[in-house]
């Protein structure tokens, strides 16, 4: 398996210009897909109405997420009439399918506060065509920012942001992504959002982002975790890679020397014009000891093709 150089950024949206909150996928022909939520970073409205009325953009790469091309935007995602607001997709295969969880606000909100958030459940066989399921029943309606990973013993547990419990990660588990058990708390302070989960060196990881750095947590059963610190915490020295690293996905694969690695792909917003602009970012995560370790500023050689 080759590995080249990532460019930095590694990818910013070329329409709105603030791309946030990556999720990847490998395609039915091998190459891979990048799910994003499309803030608009030029929309002059009042307050935060920018980081509303979002679309779900899509980049595609086909040699092995070196490049990527934008693709447009996620089509048939939203069951509601008129211009809604969606966030933070997460996307799986399995049970035979692709599975989108994807957190769903009505109408394009200029404030933070005194929205209900839900998160919906959608399937695909070709990540085009999308059918939707409906809300997926959990413990509040503040709730945002989904990540799935399978269970050991079976069954599939689903991590996410209750808002209206303290910005906590909650959980709940599911036999087959569509019927969901009670939802409760997992990790709770500090207040954090965007959990991702992934498994990497022999132990389960949750990294949450802190809004200064991403939490970082261990768990040997995917049930107790154990707090190590934080990562992407300090500016790095890459162009636009100088902010914290927010809202993460991982996706583990094999080094030059073909050791077991992650690769975390997440955003960055750029000093200027502040606040705005965003831009994603890949780097290598390592397991050395029992730590996990990242270095923003080191090459990273990524090649995301399988075999």
């Amino acid at each position: 398996m080759s590995h080249a150089t990532t460019g930095t950024p590694l990818y910013t949206d070329p329409v709105h210009h603030a791309p946030t909150d990556p999720t990847l996928i490998e395609a039915p022909d091998g190459s891979w897909r990048m799910f994003y939520t499309q803030r608009r970073a030029g929309d002059d409205g009042p307050g935060v109405r920018w980081v509303h009325g979002t679309d779900i953009g899509v980049a595609g790469s086909s040699d092995g997420g070196l490049t990527w091309s934008y693709l447009g935007v996620a089509a048939g995602l939203d069951p509601h009439p008129g211009r809604n607001t969606l966030w933070a997709p997460e996307i799986v295969h399995a049970e035979g399918r692709y599975h989108m969880f994807l957190t769903h606000i009505r109408g394009v909100p200029s404030t933070w506060e005194g929205h209900a958030r839900t998160i919906h459940h959608l399937t695909s066989d070709d990540l085009e065509t999308w059918r939707h399921l409906g809300e997926v029943p959990l413990s509040s309606d503040r709730v945002i920012d989904a990540c799935v990973h399978p269970l050991p013993g079976g069954g599939y547990r689903m991590w996410f942001k209750d808002e209206a419990h303290g910005s906590a990660t909650w959980a709940a588990d599911s036999p087959d992504l569509t019927t969901w058990g009670t939802a409760r708390p997992v990790i709770q302070d500090p207040p954090h959002e965007g959990p991702n989960v992934f498994t990497l060196g022999g132990h389960y990881w949750m990294i949450t982002d802190e809004w200064h750095g991403l939490g970082v947590h261990r768990s040997t059963d995917l049930s107790t975790w154990q707090r190590q610190g934080l990562i992407l915490d300090t500016p790095g020295q890459r162009p636009h890679d100088t902010g914290h690293g927010h809202h993460a996905d991982v996706v583990v694969g094999q080094d030059v020397h073909g050791e077991e690695v992650g690769w975390i792909f997440y955003f960055t917003h750029r000093p200027e014009p502040p606040g705005r602009h965003t831009d994603i970012h890949v780097a290598t995560l390592r397991v050395i000891g029992d730590r996990l370790h990242c270095d923003r500023d080191a090459p990273t050689h990524l090649d995301l093709r399988r075999g």
